[in-house]
């Protein structure tokens, strides 16, 4: 056993399948360099496809990771589907090299994590992609929500807005959290109002994401008399056009609306989307490298890399009726 475990020569091939089959029966972790060696597997795992910030992701993350000679394996949540520790189980039993997570549990708070005190039980590389909670202790990359929302506001009441909403995921969704963190900060510092003047003021909506829930939060923001809504991500953003189309008002005449994340088409819609691009490109790669690092057995610290996101203006905002009136 110890020949085959040590990777040394003069064991059949026969011999060292079945060894290592006894191991994986048994339960014993292979050794690291027998881990995923034929196939040198990584496991991509996303919430859905439907955003088109996730395949764009997954484009770049898998073309970077097949360039170091790895091979991606895409593992999508979905609806009555395979959940997170599902997918976590079934890459241990492929003996995974390493597996890089986007939107996941480890963004919400009330959400299991038990797979992945798992991985880090078992001493898989992991990376994590957006902010995630605390306690977790893997690297992580995440666009600055704080400057992101930051960005957002700023244009809106450059423009004369003063009566701006916010749109984001769940309350335990920690992108989400500090979106909402910056926003009230900004919106009490341009309100100078106490709290509570604030809050009416700057009004704010939870929502899932999906078209549904931005047009669903929209309609209930449209109640304060909101002239700008700002959105957790573009798909969010487009339910806030379809409210406001709804609710018999105009973009941006009416109302502004500013999304997320820069997913593709956001150029072609009407109006064209104002939003907050994710440098997705730059930070799949240095998600790769992080992840390769690892498994190279390079020193690697479970601090977060930053980015800067990036507001790209476009038709879906514009200065408030009042003031062009």
């Amino acid at each position: 056993m110890s020949r085959v475990l040590n990777g040394k020569a003069g064991v059949s091939d026969s011999t060292r399948e079945a060894v290592l089959t006894a191991l994986d029966v048994l339960g014993y972790e292979r050794p690291t360099q027998l881990r995923g060696e034929r196939a040198r597997l990584i496991g991509l795992v996303l919430p859905e496809l439907q955003n088109p910030i996730f395949p764009a992701l997954a484009e770049v993350v898998g073309g970077a990771l097949a360039q170091r000679g790895f091979t991606p394996v895409l593992c999508t949540r979905t609806a009555g589907g395979l959940s997170e520790a599902d997918y976590v189980g079934m890459l241990l039993d492929q003996h995974v090299s390493g597996v890089v997570f986007a939107g996941g549990h480890f963004a919400e708070q009330a959400a299991p994590h038990d797979h992945y005190r798992l991985l880090r039980s078992r001493g898989i590389p992991v990376v994590l992609f957006n902010a995630a909670i605390d306690n977790l202790d893997f690297p992580c990359v995440a666009t600055d929500d704080v400057t992101a929302a930051g960005q957002a506001f700023t244009h809106l009441a450059s423009l004369g807005h003063q009566r701006i909403g916010l749109v984001v995921g769940p309350q335990d969704h920690m992108p989400s959290r500090r979106k909402l963190a910056a926003f009230t900060e900004l919106a009490t510092r341009a309100g100078g109002a106490a709290p509570s003047g604030g809050a009416a003021r700057a009004p704010v909506e939870h929502a899932l994401f999906s078209l549904e829930g931005g047009q669903a939060a929209t309609t209930r923001l449209l109640r304060h008399g909101i002239t700008g809504v700002i959105c957790g991500s573009d798909v969010l953003a487009l339910g806030a056009v379809r409210a406001v189309r709804r609710a018999g008002l105009s973009v941006p005449g009416d109302v502004s609306v500013v999304g997320y994340d820069d997913s593709a088409f956001m150029n072609c819609t009407d109006p064209p989307l104002t939003t907050v691009r994710q440098p997705i490109e730059s930070m799949g790669k240095a998600a790769v490298a992080l992840l390769v690092n690892q498994i190279e057995n390079v020193a690697v610290y479970p601090e977060e890399l930053l980015f800067e996101p990036e507001l790209v203006v476009r038709g879906s905002t514009g200065r408030p009726a009042a003031e062009l009136s």
